[in-house]
């Protein structure tokens, strides 16, 4: 097996205006692996509030690299425990483990979705992200948007945006990137109308000693984006998060999610398969898994300018699934 990486810088098409801060691009860091003359493809993104740098896991592929390409080809799930081994940190896991499973997946000649049985004649419509503007103008977007299910971002609690928001013939979503207080929150899960919104996403920064103050039997759906990693917090998010935003980067990749989901699913959770500001590289992994979900956030291909894969596509929030072998991504 050969591995192969590159970073890549993805144009945005317009800035990404988040609590976090303002973003015009984003970098990428693309792995292949290839066996055979096949090629899997995995990817993960730079991201300066999770202090990811892509440098460090250029470093690491570096170190690692004699390691893997050692590796003789098993199933998905046997590959996954051997970089387990390898102390990778989360988001390198995932490219590693997404490239595998497209890989397999083209050797083997069956897409992932047929390797898991996957039903996926059911699939969520992905909502699109808004970015923090005045209300005035998210409003405007929204209104203009061909898209029929929106996210909203904030970075502030501002009662009468959330009163205009509310007062709009649409699917939205809030997500305050843990911008509020836990006294907001309180005002909020408290107010019935808060249910129209699908959910409400990370309201207070990620930390127990700030969602210890929410409730999931109240009116509002809180979503657990940052304070959901990975299956093990589960049990602990029961009594004050109603939903959870799985994300592959965050868990480890396709291998820890399938497994995530089904634990979330007993613990009657209601979940949502995000991403990143990403390529259709990411995005072709995360729908995979969006029959499985109740909600999706895949828009990230759709935010950037210079997309550089093809594979499943998100059309106006409709998931379009790659039925070929593996993730069905292929480089442009």
């Amino acid at each position: 097996m050969v591995l192969q990486w590159q970073i890549v810088t993805f144009n945005l098409k317009e800035t990404f205006a988040i609590a976090y801060g303002n973003y015009t691009h984003r970098e990428a860091l693309i792995v292949t692996l290839e066996k055979h003359g096949k090629k899997g493809f995995g990817e993960c993104t730079a991201i300066d509030y999770y202090h990811i740098h892509l440098g460090d896991f250029v470093a690491i592929l570096t170190k690692v690299q004699t390691q893997i390409e050692s590796q003789t080809i098993v199933h998905p799930t046997n590959f996954y425990t051997f970089l387990l081994s390898l102390d990778l940190p989360s988001f390198l896991r995932s490219a590693l483990d997404c490239a595998y499973w497209d890989l397999f997946g083209k050797l083997e000649e069956q897409s992932f979705l047929a390797l898991n049985a996957i039903d996926y004649k059911q699939l969520p419509e992905s909502s699109i992200t808004i970015s923090v503007d005045t209300v005035e103008n998210q409003i405007k977007k929204i209104n203009q948007s061909a898209w029929s299910k929106f996210k909203v971002k904030c970075n502030h609690f501002e009662e009468s945006d959330i009163t205009k928001l509310l007062q709009l013939d649409k699917s939205l979503a809030l997500d305050s990137n843990g911008s509020f207080s836990a006294a907001e929150c309180l005002s909020l899960e408290n107010y019935e109308m808060i249910s129209k919104f699908t959910y409400l996403e990370q309201p207070m920064k990620p930390g127990s000693e700030n969602y210890a103050t929410l409730h999931s039997n109240h009116y509002a759906n809180w979503m657990a984006d940052e304070d959901c990693q990975d299956a093990t917090v589960l049990k602990h998010l029961v009594p004050h998060y109603k939903s959870i935003n799985v994300k592959l980067v965050k868990c480890g990749g396709l291998t820890p999610a399938l497994e995530m989901i089904a634990k979330a699913r007993k613990m009657g959770f209601k979940i949502m398969i995000g991403c990143m500001t990403e390529s259709t590289i990411g995005i072709s992994a995360g729908a995979a898994l969006a029959p499985l979900c109740d909600y999706a956030d895949l828009d990230g291909a759709n935010l950037i300018a210079n997309d550089v894969a093809n594979g499943s596509k998100i059309v106006n929030g409709t998931i379009q699934l790659n039925e070929n072998p593996g993730l069905g991504i292929k480089l442009i």
